[in-house]
């Protein structure tokens, strides 16, 4: 039964990836006319996806026995990390952060190794060396290419057809990229703890992503590409093709990373490179870092919390994180109303 749950879990929150994240790779492409049918979007979106996670083995066995030993994932544990990414994905929602679920799984894997006392931390601290990485690398070239092509925008301005394909095969190869990263995230633990092979898991895993993406991922589809819109089809080029090219390059070399983060840092690349540096005054700044911060905290919690409740009967060290979880999360609502407060004081003139 145990084993069952495992599965079920899994393959739900593979579909929920879909949906959440990997829709969106495509969303330039849909929001700047390139492709104008949302279904035949979704559409090339799960068959890159489907095709990604054929490649994604080396990432599969990151999660499922590189951070903490094999032995620590029983099934039972299994079902808490995959349950506690789940919530995490689910709380960030409802937050408004956008999640990355390289991070929240990661973060949910290491919960559970703290709980054991059983954690790779060198290999970990690896992992996160290169969610600071490759963020920063994205935005510095998008940054070089966005100053080059200021000064050659007329020598692409006339070949807008040549661009909506390009736009098209850089989405295309996004999409395959979070196929080849992400699906790991839903099948590793289940790898881990011997309930499936690498073979089969990225095989069922990359079908329930690519199944995610197809029938549940219209509506982030719609709310990406309405959102992209602002830039050019050859600034979306840069964005899909840089975000394409490193996370393909991490997962070669088995690294789980953050496509949200690495997306961002490339759209705040480009939006420097044309518009200065005025642009890190904004809260989207803020916003990456709590996403950076919060998700793989607020997942190692959960499932680190999970695990002394359920399984090692221990109340109190449960009471005292989710007390600190929800001190912070209230102290980050009231800075933000704080701020809403101060905004609208300022814009009607300091006074009543």
């Amino acid at each position: 039964m145990l084993v069952w749950i495992a599965w079920i879990v899994s393959f739900f929150f593979a579909m929920n990836i879909g949906a959440s994240g990997a829709a969106a790779t495509m969303g330039a492409a849909y929001g700047s006319g390139a492709i104008k049918q949302k279904r035949l979007a979704l559409l090339l979106c799960a068959m890159a996806i489907f095709l990604g996670s054929l490649s994604g083995g080396e990432v599969v066995k990151t999660i499922g026995s590189g951070i903490v030993p094999s032995s620590v994932l029983e099934t039972d544990i299994v079902i808490i990390i995959l349950v506690s990414a789940t919530i995490s994905l689910f709380a960030a929602n409802i937050m408004g952060i956008p999640l990355s679920t390289s991070e929240i799984t990661v973060g949910a894997v290491v919960g559970a190794g703290i709980a054991y006392q059983s954690v790779y931390v060198s290999k970990l601290l690896w992992i996160v060396s290169f969610w600071v990485i490759t963020p920063f690398v994205a935005f510095l070239l998008a940054y070089l290419v966005g100053k080059w092509l200021n000064a050659k925008r007329k020598t692409f301005i006339h070949s807008a057809k040549t661009l909506s394909v390009l736009l098209i095969i850089a989405g295309f190869f996004e999409a395959f990229s979070a196929g080849m990263n992400n699906v790991a995230n839903a099948v590793g633990p289940l790898v881990g703890a011997g309930l499936i092979s690498v073979h089969t898991g990225i095989m069922f895993g990359g079908l329930f992503v690519a199944l995610g993406a197809l029938l549940l991922g219209g509506r982030v589809l719609e709310t990406n590409g309405k959102k992209i819109t602002s830039f050019s089809q050859l600034e979306g080029c840069i964005i899909s093709g840089i975000g394409a090219a490193l996370v393909i390059t991490a997962s070669i070399f088995g690294l789980p990373v953050p496509l949200t983060q690495i997306t961002t840092s490339a759209i705040i690349g480009i939006g420097t490179a044309q518009n200065g540096f005025y642009l890190w005054q904004k809260q989207i700044v803020i916003q990456v870092l709590k996403v950076w911060i919060v998700s793989p905290i607020f997942s190692l919690a959960i499932s680190y919390s999970l695990i002394k409740l359920l399984l090692h009967s221990d109340l109190y060290t449960v009471i005292a994180i989710v007390s600190v979880c929800l001190a912070t999360i209230g102290t980050i609502s009231l800075k933000k109303t704080v701020t809403e407060e101060k905004r609208s004081f300022h814009e009607h003139g300091g006074g009543i």
